[in-house]
């Protein structure tokens, strides 16, 4: 509705005592309600068609959303973000996990320190970060996706905490060094043996279960159920994602490997499976990379002296992925694949599988059996119908006969 203020000039230097403008007396003013907020404002015209025009037009543009681009509050610099937001949210979120939380941190003072930290929030974009990875080409590219990853997390949050209204696409830079090699049985044979404990057993239950080695590491004695028939189940409560609490079943060699822990520690109720000194109280993973590290030396040291092969490096990571990928070959779908895994999408999933070439020739072997099966039905079916077809014609050409017989 517009309507008029009713004002005068009896306030300062002639302006108006109730609007403090100068010269607004009897001018028009509109007012209307929009999403729960009143909206009014002054359209400093007399004349009513003009004010009407106005505050129609301001409801077309709020209808647009042109009104709220032209209001919204002006975003912070990613100096700002970062340091005001991101980082205290990383450190409460990840407060238990170091390693996550060291990777955010360096990733954001990378970032901070190069020439994206005075852009605003909302103008940073994809070419940005290509020109941030390109200043760094000398550095490795993991390192460099460090930065990117944190970039992208943090355009990401301020998207959802409603900082900016977009949210770009950053690409990483290639040539990262992927944790997708895949273990024979041979090796995972002489791999174990060589690893000492406790990773030895870290080792052997996420090669049984394709779990992550952090959740391993954290695994608790009340998150472990033994069944009295065999077997039992294994609870993840905590994870990246809400996927990522899940419950497993114990293959045997993992449940033989809770058993001896279980007995060893007297059989508790509670506490940590992995016990250490370490800081966070159970085995994490820079111990682990020692160990593992000392296996490998450990293994080539007798391949060098016994004139063999040596066993080509990997990360721990590995053996995860190896998991996975058996599952993959034994026929499992990559639904129940992402479940196990604790993967939110199948996306994610393809990255851990690697089917090997021999997995590869077994599915084609299987497609060409039903396709020869196949072929062999069509050839029956047509064999048949031509057959069927001779036979009428054979009738047709008798009748024929006969009719000209008869004539």
């Amino acid at each position: 509705m517009i309507y008029k203020r009713g004002c005068n000039k009896n306030g300062p230097n002639g302006t108006c005592a109730k609007c403090g403008e100068r010269g607004s007396c009897g001018v028009y003013w509109y007012k209307f309600m929009w999403q729960g907020k009143l909206v009014r404002k002054s359209t400093k015209q007399r004349n009513d068609k003009v004010a009407r025009n106005m505050e129609s037009a301001h409801r077309t543009s709020l209808a647009k959303g042109e009104v709220g681009i032209r209001e919204k509050k002006v975003a912070p610099t990613l100096a700002e973000f970062l340091k005001r937001d991101f980082t205290p949210f990383v450190e409460t979120q990840h407060a238990t996990k170091p390693n996550t939380l060291r990777y955010y941190k360096t990733g954001a003072a990378s970032v901070a320190g190069s020439s994206l930290a005075g852009i605003r929030l909302d103008e940073i974009n994809d070419q940005h970060a290509q020109q941030y990875a390109a200043r760094l080409a000398k550095l490795s590219p993991s390192t460099i996706n460090c930065g990117l990853r944190t970039l992208r997390r943090a355009v990401y949050l301020a998207a959802e905490w409603g900082t900016v209204d977009r949210r770009p696409r950053i690409r990483l830079v290639k040539g990262e060094r992927q944790r997708d090699r895949v273990l024979s049985d041979a090796e995972v044979g002489v791999y174990l043996t060589a690893c000492d404990q406790p990773w030895r057993d870290v080792a052997t239950i996420m090669l049984g279960t394709g779990m992550r080695p952090g959740e391993v590491f954290a695994l608790r004695w009340e998150n472990l159920l033994f069944k009295e028939d065999g077997g039992g189940l294994i609870q993840i409560p905590q994870g990246k994602s809400k996927a990522a609490r899940r419950v497993l079943p114990m293959m045997p060699i993992v449940r033989d490997v809770f058993e001896s822990r279980w007995a060893a520690q007297g059989k508790p109720e509670d506490g940590w499976v992995f016990p250490s000194e370490s800081a966070c109280g159970h085995f994490e993973g820079s111990s682990a990379k020692n160990q593992h590290s000392r296996a490998l030396s450990q293994i080539n040291a007798q391949a060098v002296k016994n004139k063999r092969p040596e066993l080509k490096p990997f990360e721990p990571y590995c053996l995860r992925h190896t998991a996975l990928t058996r599952l993959g070959e034994s026929g499992c779908d990559a639904f129940t694949l992402a479940r196990i895994a604790g993967h939110s999408s199948i996306t994610i999933t393809q990255r851990y599988v690697h089917p090997q070439a021999d997995a590869i020739e077994r599915a084609f072997s299987k497609l060409g059996n039903g396709q020869s099966q196949s072929v062999a039905i069509a050839g029956r079916h047509k064999n048949g119908h031509s057959g069927k077809t001779r036979l009428l014609e054979s009738r047709k050409q008798t009748t024929v006969s006969d009719s000209l017989k008869k004539d």
